[in-house]
């Protein structure tokens, strides 16, 4: 059997006897280990993968068919265990992020867990409404995945005893993906599935909340933002708020809106975000035009209006704007997953506003 060893002979007689009868090469290149082959797709782009999968990945080689021309051989290398395995770190990490938005929800509520420990209790009902909402949005990527047969992690959640007591949750995908559907529908799961908690949330968490006349002078702080679909909701829950008047939040109303504001910072078109998985599921190689063009939107909002948006713009620009193709990046996406991909971006435009938080003066 070849490997990657051999020379390049031996390796393109390797693949030339595997891809037979699905992809018949021409000629073939081997570049900084990978190889690049040119030759003619012989069979449907989507049965191409599948059985070339099906042929090379017990061998640690995986298809990349970027064109019914062009299909580039990549070997994977063995997985580093950046986490131990068993669900014990996600269930750690978990009940350390439960520790910290208990806390942070509690003084947000005014209490001194450090006098009265039992004043912690005040702070339950924004951690389980947040966790909740993060939870749910990365358990809607976490099934999808396992429905396309793509090896995910289960959620890791970020503890952080400052600000809103957690960084947010993830999943780490351990396979590549299959083609754009499955990377489209992964990508939107999230997003839609954190919204089946984080809508009811603030319809719930508003009701419990407080209209305030004349409040504006009475309770300084940090004001928060109301995106679009914050404000029909709000609109819908009190009617038209005097000039004078301003609602103090309920603490799950309080989370509903953070979930809100994950959905929007999720949804932005850019690197390996849910919006990123989109974009690069609707346009292809063009993603990178969409995320420049993101990228220079948040710098605007930035310089404008939340300085916060620049530290968001600068990380993006860190992780990279790229985003790795799936392995059949020829077959474009159905006319109804475009209609869904249209509406989320008039959804991220509903969830997303250009001054999420400012400071009230008293």
């Amino acid at each position: 059997m070849a490997s990657w060893l051999n020379p390049e002979e031996d390796v393109l007689l390797f693949l030339e006897r595997e891809t037979a009868g699905v992809f018949a090469i021409r000629e073939g290149r081997l570049l900084d280990g990978t190889v690049r082959l040119q030759g003619k797709l012989l069979v449907d782009p989507g049965a191409a993968v599948a059985e070339l999968t099906e042929r090379l990945a017990p061998h640690g080689y995986y298809p990349l068919l970027r064109s019914e021309e062009d299909l580039t051989i990549l070997r994977v290398a063995p997985v580093k265990r950046l986490f131990r395995a068993g669900p014990w770190v996600n269930i750690g990490l978990l009940l350390a992020t439960l520790v910290t938005t208990v806390f942070v929800g509690a003084v947000n509520r005014g209490a001194n867990p450090f006098a009265d420990p039992w004043s912690l209790m005040q702070g339950l009902p924004f951690a389980v409404t947040l966790l909740l909402i993060l939870g749910v949005h990365e358990l809607g990527h976490y099934f999808t995945a396992r429905r396309y047969g793509i090896t995910v992690t289960l959620p890791y959640f970020i503890p952080a005893p400052i600000g809103l007591g957690t960084f947010g949750a993830f999943i780490k995908m351990k396979s590549p993906v299959t083609d754009r559907r499955a990377l489209f529908d992964v990508g939107i799961a999230g997003p839609l599935a954190g919204l089946c908690v984080a809508l009811p949330a603030i319809v719930v968490g508003l009701h419990w909340s407080e209209l305030i006349l004349g409040g504006a002078e009475k309770h300084a702080g940090i004001a928060l933002g109301t995106p679009l679909l914050f404000s029909l909701l709000q609109w819908l829950t009190f009617g038209s708020i005097p000039e004078n008047g301003d609602v103090l939040l309920h603490p799950v109303a309080f989370a509903g809106w953070i979930g809100l504001f994950v959905t929007a910072l999720n949804l932005l078109p850019i690197g390996q975000l849910d919006g990123g998985h989109i974009a690069y599921a609707l346009v292809g190689r063009h993603h990178r035009k969409v995320a420049i063009v993101t990228l220079l939107s948040l710098a605007g909002m930035g310089i404008a209006y939340w300085p916060g948006w620049l530290f968001w713009a600068s990380l993006s620009l860190i992780l990279g704007l790229k985003h790795p193709p799936p392995l059949n990046d020829v077959t474009p996406l159905d006319d109804r997953r475009r209609l869904v991909g249209i509406a989320s971006l008039l959804l991220l435009l509903s969830v997303i506003t250009p001054s999420p938080f400012h400071f009230s003066e008293s």
